[in-house]
């Protein structure tokens, strides 16, 4: 995967985080939104990954 290719995947999972709170703020229901902070948790965790495999594919390209 490219750098270009991480990065436009962390913008979606950004804009999948955004629909997620706006779901959040409009839910009274406690289970709800546990189950919203959830999701949210595990896409954070997929930017953490998405950003972590960017910065050494341009570190390997900087080497290269």
């Amino acid at each position: 995967m490219t750098v270009d290719e991480s990065l436009a995947r962390v913008e979606e999972l950004f804009k999948r985080t955004e629909e997620l709170r706006l779901k959040l703020e409009q839910t009274e229901d406690p289970d709800a939104a546990n189950d919203i902070l959830e999701q949210l948790t595990e896409l954070l965790r997929e930017v953490e990954t998405e950003i972590r495999r960017a910065r050494q594919q341009a570190e390997a390209d900087a080497h290269a």
